[in-house]
């Protein structure tokens, strides 16, 4: 193994969370930073949830990856196929060697298809889809449009999931659309949650679920969709009484489930079934590997993945990194911040209203503006949600500025 080219920090993956990241570690004062990711479009992903509404198109959430990546930051144009992290080295698809001093994982989730057999095939149909895959997204809104009779399913994805609870937007904001068409008593919607209750988070429940009824909307709750019937348009789901099976889908928002990287669990470096980052969910550093760290989506930080979340385990990381660096080496006695697990879930209720709701790792109430009761539906969040924070996305979280 012949190692071609070496950096200080690798940062592996070009999305919010590795371009946030080196953006601020450069901003910071870091001489070294690359970055690892073959992508020449970068997403606003929180967005495709308003193109799968009609709200927005790709062309408002795309821009060049060249153009969001710090001009400081060395870009290395490759995915990677292998990490030996006592060597220090990632292998990338194209056969080079690079050798790191830091390594932090940000590659987000990507879809686990083999784990809901059919769904794939299902999504080539086009009969299923989700806002949640960037190439389905924009199909999303015309088969919803115009239904105006039978069965619509709508999943929310079991954890680990990127923002699940955003899955609900294209839902309700599709529910006032059908109820202001005249169609929506014709309609059978189905919401099919993993929780016991719609997000197991009581401060988004006493909102959502009086909501989810004045819509009609039938929930099946601790339930999954276990297998798909692509050919009759049918969905079989797993719940705590046993299979049931839906017939004669009209259109099915399955989001798919996720997992890790396969290489991050070869290279040892995983937990858990999904495979996540096994860091210290407070330090982000690996548990085995001291020059090894994650954030966002990958990581097994042990709250719901979110951009808010994103941008204080930024922060977070940051000076953690450099805390170790100044020590000389992965001192035990650095002096590390903690990622109190902050978590933000913004779900739109209509099309034009939407709440918030902000926790911390143990489901605590965490807001950011306590004197303002977020979790209310507001027309003002809405428009921030869709035009507000898409230029702080692009103009400040991307440049380091969190």
């Amino acid at each position: 193994m012949i190692v071609v080219e070496r950096h200080e920090v690798l940062v592996v993956g070009a999305g919010n969370a590795g371009v946030s990241l080196a953006a601020k570690l450069l901003k910071d004062g870091a001489r070294d930073v690359a970055v690892v990711d073959r992508r020449q479009v970068h997403r606003y992903r929180p967005l495709l949830n308003y193109v799968g509404s009609g709200e927005a198109t790709t062309a408002d959430l795309e821009r060049a990856q060249h153009e969001v990546l710090p001009s400081a930051a060395t870009w290395v144009r490759d995915d990677v196929a292998s990490v030996d992290p006592g060597a220090r080295t990632v292998t990338l698809g194209g056969g080079r060697t690079l050798g790191y001093g830091t390594l932090v994982l940000a590659t987000g989730l990507p879809e686990d298809w083999d784990a809901v057999p059919g769904l794939r095939a299902a999504y080539d149909a086009g009969w299923a889809g989700s806002t949640f895959v960037d190439t389905s997204a924009v199909r999303v809104w015309p088969a919803l449009r115009d239904l105006a009779r039978g069965t619509v399913v709508f999943t929310i994805p079991p954890e680990p999931a990127p923002c699940g609870a955003t899955a609900l937007k294209p839902l309700l904001m599709a529910c006032e659309h059908w109820q202001r068409a005249g169609v929506l008593a014709n309609l059978d919607v189905r919401l099919v949650t993993p929780f016991d209750s719609v997000l197991d988070v009581p401060q988004a429940d006493e909102r959502l679920e009086p909501i989810l009824a004045s819509y009609g909307v039938q929930v099946h709750h601790a339930s999954r969709v276990a297998t798909v019937d692509a050919a009759n348009r049918s969905l079989t789901l797993s719940t705590p009484d046993g299979e049931e099976t839906l017939d004669d889908v009209a259109f099915a928002h399955v989001v798919p489930p996720y997992r890790a990287p396969r290489w991050v669990e070869d290279a040892g470096l995983g937990t858990g079934p999904a495979g996540l980052v096994d860091v210290d969910p407070e330090t982000l550093r690996h548990h085995r590997h001291p020059d090894v760290w994650a954030l966002g989506d990958v990581a097994n930080h042990g709250t719901r993945s979110s951009g808010g979340a994103l941008r204080d385990q930024v922060k977070v990381l940051a000076h953690n990194l450099a805390a170790v660096h100044n020590a000389g080496g992965p001192a035990a006695d650095a002096e590390l911040h903690r990622y109190d697990g902050y978590t933000v879930m913004p779900i739109t209720t209509s099309r034009q209203r939407l709440l918030l709701v902000e926790v911390d790792r143990e489901g605590r109430s965490s807001p950011s503006a306590p004197f303002v009761d977020l979790t209310r539906p507001r027309r003002s969040t809405w428009l921030f949600d869709r035009y507000g924070l898409l230029q702080v996305y692009y103009r400040r979280i991307l440049r380091g500025r969190v």
